[in-house]
């Protein structure tokens, strides 16, 4: 009762998983500090506000220290490989002469102002798309995305589920040996301490992965009946290198109709070949999960903000009026940082905040809900008879 109460009250994690590529494929296409800083703000608030109980949702903090661990080492292997480049001189470091072989290489000397603006700003893209990933693997079900996925991929979905279950079970069971050792006295926090915790720490997190797989094929999760089509994996493997032409000339070129136009084509012979393969398999399901009007808004949201942000870079703005040139302001989104010059805010990157934050109002806090539902369904298993709940499957 309660996994149903959940499928209906929360949201299909796939939509979550919409939103969360819609929002990371929009940060890729800008360097403005101040709004990669307020998108990342705001998918941390939909993650506080709306993630769940379960052990995943706890894991975007790791996300957030591994994207500050990514803006660390790339400011600190600038200033190590000098920074020269610019006028604004911060300090000088000592200069390491190198090999001829080793020209265009600097170890120490002046480091600019310019040069670790330019360096923020290309780690805090980076930093923010990694918390796209951990926001969506906070709020998403990996074990109820399983259900979802096309009849075609039931093999590699299995695997992709328990592969995306070691980081929450590691995460858990980070959690499970701290306070294991805080109960038995050990409360060392140094170097040595992390060798003595690392390894029940993995031990436990796999053998946890491998019990969940081993449920999964003991009661014939996901299991299939019939042969896939022929001709169909050559169909999705060209479809593949099509799409992925076409994404690197949208974000490597200027021929961006014929990267649009391969993408598309791509994605769609995908899908054709994908609907092709599975026609013939049957997969088992229990409870598929609905997917209503609020997963629609949702995934929506992500598409609209990556749209928004990448049409407004392929914008030229000595084609527009002065007054759409000043109000949508292309230019804000890359910020030049030679010479150096603070950042902007456009009315669209607002739109495209509002955006990141959608998912508040339309749809509801998880925590509550399930609270309420373990507390109703512990209440109606205690009504029942002794013998209907010995009656009752184990997987329930």
């Amino acid at each position: 009762m309660a996994e149903r109460t959940e499928a209906l009250t929360s949201l299909h994690p796939w939509a979550w998983w919409c939103w969360a590529i819609g929002i990371g494929i929009a940060v890729s296409g800008t360097t403005n500090p101040l709004l990669l800083a307020l998108i990342a703000t705001a998918v941390v608030t939909v993650v506080m506000l709306r993630r769940s109980a379960a052990p995943w949702a706890r894991s975007v903090r790791v996300y957030l220290l591994l994207s500050l661990f990514v803006i660390g080492m790339r400011l600190f292997f600038q200033i190590l490989l000098g920074g020269g480049r610019g006028e604004t001189v911060l300090f000088t470091l000592p200069s390491v002469p190198l090999p001829d072989w080793a020209a265009g290489i600097q170890l120490g000397g002046v480091v600019t102002a310019e040069a670790l603006a330019s360096s923020l700003y290309d780690a805090l893209r980076l930093a923010v798309m990694l918390l796209c990933i951990g926001a969506a693997n906070a709020l998403a079900n990996p074990r109820r995305a399983l259900r979802s996925v096309p009849a075609a991929l039931y093999e590699a979905s299995v695997a992709v589920v328990i592969a995306l279950s070691v980081a929450p079970q590691l995460i858990e069971s980070i959690q499970r040996v701290r306070r294991a050792r805080r109960l038995r006295g050990d409360t060392s926090t140094s170097l040595r301490a992390l060798g003595t915790i690392a390894m029940p720490v993995l031990a436990d997190a796999i053998e946890r992965s491998m019990s969940l797989a081993a449920g999964m094929e003991s009661r014939g999760f996901a299991r299939t009946r019939g042969l896939p089509r022929k001709g169909t994996l050559p169909l999705m493997l060209v479809a593949s290198m099509v799409a992925t032409a076409g994404v690197f000339l949208l974000l490597s070129t200027d021929f961006w109709q014929v990267g649009s136009t391969l993408l598309v084509a791509g994605l769609v012979t995908a899908g054709v070949g994908l609907r092709a393969a599975g026609r013939r398999l049957r997969v088992t399901s229990y409870r598929p999960d609905p997917w209503r009007t609020r997963e629609t808004l949702v995934a929506a949201t992500g598409v609209l903000a990556a749209v928004l942000v990448l049409g407004l870079g392929w914008v030229d703005p000595d084609a527009l009026s002065p007054l759409l040139a000043s109000l949508l302001s292309p230019a804000a989104l890359a910020p030049t940082t030679y010479p150096l010059v603070w950042p902007e805010l456009s009315l669209p990157m607002l739109v495209v905040l509002a955006l990141v934050l959608a998912p508040v109002p339309l749809t509801r806090p998880q925590r509550r809900a399930q609270v309420a539902s373990a507390r109703n369904d512990t209440r109606v298993r205690s009504l029942r008879p002794r013998a209907v709940l010995d009656r009752e499957p184990a997987w329930r």
